[in-house]
C-alpha cells in the first residue's frame, strides 16, 4: 500500500506540473517576424539595443508619396524622411522586442533614395545609418536614442558612388566603404578621375560628423570596396574586388588611420570569387568570407584567416550538398563563429545559418524558408549568445520579397518562445495604464476588459453610441487592435460582449430575456462596427478572422455587495481576448 501511495503522490505532482505548464503557456512560437509590404522589401543589417530589443534596417518599395514630411523627429529615420520628397524606394527601420512584437515599423521617404546598407549602435544608444541614393550620392546620419539629430551628411564625388558598408571605429567615428565610378576628364585631379573604371572609395567621419578624409584606391582595372575592419593598432584592413576582362580577383589592403596605404595583397583564383565580409577576431587576427564559383559556376563557401602582416593562417573551402554562400559572419566569445547567407537547389533558395569552429571547419548548419526565395544578409550576436539574423522571405506562390527577422540559437536552430496569458495581461495593463488609472476601464487576468466610467455605459434601452463613447472607442481601438495584431500568432479571437440589466420584467421572463438579448447584441454590434471601421485595411483583414460579436442579455448582470442588481453598471460592453 505504501508503494501505491507514493506512485499516487508522484502522479498527482506530475499532473499538477503538467496543468500548471499549460495554464501558464499558451503556445511555443518560433521567433520569426515577416513584415509584408506592397512590392519588394528586405532587411540588410541588424543590431541589439541596450534595452535588449532588436533593430534592423533595410528598404521597402512604396508608390504613394508622403507629401507632408514630419518636422517632429521621434525615431531614427524621421530626419532622413525630411531631407527629400517621397520616392518609391524607402529606407526602413524595424524594431522588435524579445517576444517578437513589432515596436517600430517605419519607412522614410527619400527622393532618389535606393537602399540602406548599414546600421550601427552608438555608445549613447543612438544610431549610425549608411546608404546611397539612386543617382550616386552617399548618406551617413547619426541620431541619438530619442531621435535628436546629431548630424546627417550627403557626400561623395560628382560621379556615381555606392556604399557597401559602414564600419564602426574605436574613436566613435565611422568609415564608409564603397566604390566610385571614374571620370576621365583630363582637367580633373587624380582624386576626381580615379585610377581605373571604378575605384575603392573610403570616407572617414569623426563621431561628430566631420569628414577627416575621403580617398580612392585601386588599379587601372575595375575595383570595388566591399568591407573593412579596424585593427587593434588603429590601422584599417580593407577587402575589395579587382575585375578585368573575365577575371575577378580579391585584394586585401591595409591602410593607416589617416588613409595611407601600408600594403596591398592580391589573391588570384582560378575561378570567380566574391568577397562578402571581413571581421577582426578576439586574437586580433582576421577572417574574410568569400563566395567562390567552380567550373560549373556553382558557388561554395571559402574562409581565409590571416594576420596583420599578410600571413595566411588558414584557408578553408566548405563544400555543401547544394551551392551556398555566406554574406555575414560573427565570432562568439568562445572562438566559434556563426555565418549566415543562402543555400539553393534546382527549385528554390533557402536562408542558411552555419556554425564554425575556430579553425573554420563547419560544425552544423540549418536551412530556413519556404519552397521559394529566402536568404539572410546579416546577423548580430546577442547578449545571451543567441543570434538575430535578417534578410528576405518570400511567401509561397508570391513574387514579392518581404522583410524578415529571426532569432536563432547558437546551434543554428530557430529560437522558440513560450507565450503566456500572464505576459499579455502585463502588457495590456502597461498599454492602458492611463485609462486604468483614470478608472475608465479594468483589465483582468483572464484577458477580459471592462468599461467602468459612467460615460461609457448605456442608458436603459439604448444601444446607439454617444459622441463621447465614439471618441473613446476610437482611442481605445487605436491602441488595442495594433497591439493584438502584433501578437496575432497567439490570438485566437477577440470577443465584443454586449450586456444589459434585467428591465422588461413586466413582460415575463421569456420576453424580457429575448428583448434584452436583442439589445445586448445591438450594443455589441455598435461597438463592433465603430472599432472595425477605424482600422486600416491590413488590420481589417485580420479582424475579419478573429472578431466575434456576442450578446449576453442580463445573464451576467452586475450586483451590489448586498446582492441587489446594479442596473446602471450592467448596461455595458466588455471585451475578451482568447488565446490559441
Amino acid at each position: 500500500m505504501l508503494q501505491v501511495s507514493k506512485k499516487a503522490i508522484l502522479m498527482k505532482h506530475t499532473l499538477l506540473l503538467f496543468f500548471l505548464f499549460f495554464t501558464l503557456y499558451a503556445k511555443e512560437l518560433p521567433f520569426s517576424v515577416v513584415v509584408n509590404r506592397p512590392f519588394d522589401a528586405a532587411l540588410f543589417d541588424v543590431v541589439e539595443s541596450y534595452d535588449r530589443t532588436i533593430t534592423a534596417v533595410g528598404f521597402a518599395e512604396q508608390n504613394t508619396p508622403n507629401k507632408h514630411p514630419s518636422q517632429s523627429f521621434s525615431n531614427p529615420f524621421d530626419y532622413l524622411e525630411s531631407i527629400k520628397g517621397a520616392h518609391g524606394t524607402q529606407m526602413h527601420l524595424l524594431t522588435v522586442d524579445n517576444q517578437a512584437n513589432i515596436i517600430l515599423n517605419k519607412s522614410a521617404s527619400l527622393n532618389r533614395f535606393n537602399k540602406a546598407v548599414a546600421l550601427l549602435k552608438t555608445p549613447s544608444d543612438g544610431y549610425f545609418v549608411g546608404g546611397y541614393t539612386l543617382d550616386g550620392e552617399l548618406i551617413v546620419a547619426k541620431l541619438s536614442a530619442n531621435g535628436t539629430i546629431e548630424f546627417a551628411k550627403l557626400f561623395g564625388t560628382k560621379n556615381y558612388d555606392r556604399m557597401n558598408n559602414l564600419v564602426a571605429l574605436s574613436d566613435g567615428g565611422v568609415l564608409a566603404v564603397g566604390s566610385s565610378f571614374t571620370s576621365r576628364d583630363t582637367t580633373d585631379d587624380m582624386f576626381t578621375t580615379g585610377l581605373g573604371v571604378s575605384d575603392i572609395f573610403l570616407t572617414r567621419f569623426t563621431k561628430d560628423g566631420k569628414i577627416l578624409w575621403s580617398k580612392k584606391f585601386g588599379t587601372k582595372y575595375d575595383d570595388r570596396g566591399i568591407d573593412a575592419v579596424e585593427a587593434d593598432d588603429g590601422s584599417i584592413v580593407v577587402i575589395s574586388t579587382m575585375s578585368h576582362e573575365k577575371n575577378k580577383n580579391v585584394t586585401i589592403m591595409r591602410i593607416t588611420e589617416n588613409g595611407n596605404r601600408l600594403w596591398l595583397k592580391e589573391m588570384r583564383a582560378n575561378n570567380l570569387i566574391e568577397p562578402t565580409k571581413i571581421i577582426r577576431l578576439k586574437d586580433n587576427n582576421f577572417v574574410a568570407s568569400f563566395i567562390e564559383y567552380n567550373a560549373m559556376h556553382q558557388e561554395h563557401i571559402r574562409l581565409i584567416k590571416f594576420d596583420l602582416y599578410e600571413n595566411i593562417i588558414a584557408d578553408r573551402k566548405i563544400y555543401t550538398t547544394y551551392p551556398s554562400g555566406l554574406y555575414d559572419i560573427k565570432e562568439f566569445s568562445d572562438g566559434t563563429l556563426m555565418g549566415v547567407g543562402y543555400v539553393k537547389d534546382t527549385f528554390n533558395t533557402d536562408a542558411l545559418a552555419m556554425l564554425l569552429d575556430s579553425n573554420l571547419a563547419m560544425l552544423q548548419q540549418h536551412h530556413f524558408g519556404n519552397e521559394n526565395f529566402d536568404l539572410f544578409y546579416s546577423l548580430t550576436i546577442l547578449h545571451n549568445s543567441q543570434v538575430a539574423a535578417v534578410g528576405i522571405h518570400t511567401a509561397p506562390d508570391s513574387q514579392e520579397q518581404n522583410m524578415w527577422l529571426v532569432k536563432l540559437n547558437k546551434d543554428t536552430t530557430m529560437v522558440h518562445f513560450s507565450y503566456n496569458s500572464s505576459t499579455l495581461y502585463d502588457k495590456l495593463c502597461s498599454l492602458f495604464a492611463a485609462e486604468i488609472k483614470a478608472k475608465q476601464i479594468a483589465v483582468h487576468k483572464d484577458l477580459s476588459i471592462e468599461f467602468l466610467s459612467p460615460k461609457l455605459l448605456f442608458g436603459a434601452g439604448v444601444y446607439k453610441l454617444t459622441p463621447y463613447q465614439q471618441q473613446f472607442l476610437d482611442s481605445f481601438g487605436a491602441k488595442l487592435i495594433p497591439f493584438l495584431y502584433n501578437n496575432r500568432e497567439s490570438v485566437a479571437a477577440l470577443f465584443i460582449n454586449g450586456h444589459t440589466s434585467s428591465e422588461w420584467d413586466h413582460l415575463g421572463f421569456e420576453h424580457s430575456y429575448l428583448n434584452n438579448e436583442k439589445l445586448s447584441m445591438q450594443r455589441s454590434y455598435e461597438v463592433f462596427q465603430e472599432l472595425f471601421k477605424q482600422q486600416n485595411p491590413k488590420h481589417k483583414k485580420w479582424l475579419s478572422k478573429v472578431l466575434v460579436g456576442s450578446g449576453y442579455s442580463f445573464s451576467k448582470k452586475k450586483t451590489f455587495s448586498q446582492g441587489a442588481e446594479d442596473k446602471k453598471d450592467s448596461r455595458r460592453v466588455s471585451f475578451t481576448i482568447r488565446l490559441k
